[in-house]
Formats: structure tokens, C-alpha cells, sequence
């Protein structure tokens, strides 16, 4: 009982610190935007220039949408479904959130000068498999450091076996970069809208 009641403590306070966070957030950042259950913070790209994949690369100064997953509805599903039912459905969700994100680039103008989606995680071996994300290592040791220690502070808090899978995975638990550049995301969420949708209906409708 003692344990339930300071997990529940717990999980209450980091609800709160990451509501003074989001007000921090808005202050550092052009716009922050709702899609699902992602939340996309405008910014401009900070520190070392980032080559993507396709050969373009990210400088200094560039505008780049961060994401970040709305932490209070992943809670609320870990609490209502299990942790095991709960991924499953935050993975569907995040991929809707991208297929928004996607059709939001192609019309809001507020997005227009976005180069490239980014993110920090841990779960790129499960979550975000399969939604187009380049894997890319964390170059600054310092940033690294933090991040991993950070990010696995946050999985102990909203899993309800944070503790333990941190112990079990701690070796396959490093924090990775995602990277993806604005026309990946738009060709690659109009494919899948096109073959969903049988061609060219899907895109007009």
C-alpha cells in the first residue's frame, strides 16, 4: 500500500514539474504545437549541424520541430490499460500524431520554415519502429549523460515496472537522437495515405 501511495506521490509531482516545464518550454521556443499525443515545439536548432541520411544536413540556426510525447496521457494509459496494452496503443496513437503532423506541414504556415523533426528516446527499439525516424548517437558526452539518466528517471515514473525494467535493460536503455527532415515526413506519410486510400481519393478527400 505504502508502495502504490508513493508511486502515485511520485508520479504526481513529475506531472507537476513537467507543467512548469511546458510554461519554460513556451518561453524558449517559437510555438509549441498539440498533435495527439505529441506535442511539437518549434525551436531553432542549437549546437553541432546534423547530417541526415538523405545528405542535407541541420545547422546552427535552422528550425527544427522537437517532439516530445504528452507524458499526462501516457500515464492515464499505463494507469487504465497495463503497461503491455498501454504501448501498444501509444504506438498507434503515435503514428496518427505523425500522419497529423504530416498534413499540418503541407498547410499551416506557421510550419513552412520547419527543416526537420527531432526527438530524444529511449524506446527506439519498440515504439517508434517503423514511423521513418533515423537513428542517430548523441554526440555531446555531457548531453548524453544527462539524457540517460533523465530519460530512465522518467521511465521509473510512468511504468509501472519502471524500476525493475530499468535493472533488467539498463544495457539497451541508451538515449538515441531522432532525426527526420520535413520531405521525409511529407513523402513518406502521402504513401502511406495513397496506399491506404486507393490513390489519388486519399489525398483530396
Amino acid at each position: 500500500m505504502f508502495a502504490t501511495i508513493s508511486k502515485a506521490s511520485v508520479q504526481s509531482l513529475w506531472m507537476a514539474w513537467e507543467s512548469v516545464f511546458d510554461q519554460m518550454t513556451k518561453l524558449r521556443s517559437s510555438s509549441v504545437k498539440t498533435y495527439g499525443i505529441c506535442k511539437l515545439v518549434v525551436k531553432r536548432h542549437h549546437g553541432k549541424s546534423l547530417e541526415c541520411l538523405t545528405g542535407e544536413r541541420i545547422h546552427a540556426g535552422d528550425w527544427v520541430g522537437e517532439l516530445h510525447l504528452d507524458n499526462r496521457q501516457v500515464l492515464r494509459l499505463s494507469k487504465e490499460l497495463g503497461a503491455d496494452r498501454a504501448a501498444l496503443v501509444t504506438a498507434r496513437m503515435l503514428r496518427k500524431s505523425m500522419k497529423e503532423m504530416s498534413a499540418a506541414f503541407e498547410t499551416e504556415p506557421g510550419l513552412a520554415h520547419v527543416k526537420a523533426l527531432t526527438g530524444i528516446t529511449l524506446l527506439h527499439r519498440g515504439m517508434i519502429h517503423g514511423l521513418g525516424f533515423e537513428l542517430h548517437p548523441l554526440k555531446s558526452k555531457g548531453f548524453r549523460v544527462f539524457s540517460t539518466y533523465y530519460l530512465r528517471l522518467l521511465l521509473r515514473v510512468l511504468h509501472p515496472e519502471g524500476g525493475a525494467r530499468t535493472k533488467r535493460q539498463v544495457t539497451k536503455l541508451v538515449p538515441k537522437m531522432l532525426l527526420m527532415t520535413r520531405q521525409s515526413l511529407l513523402s513518406r506519410y502521402r504513401r502511406e495515405a495513397w496506399a491506404k486510400g486507393g490513390g489519388v481519393a486519399a489525398i483530396v478527400s
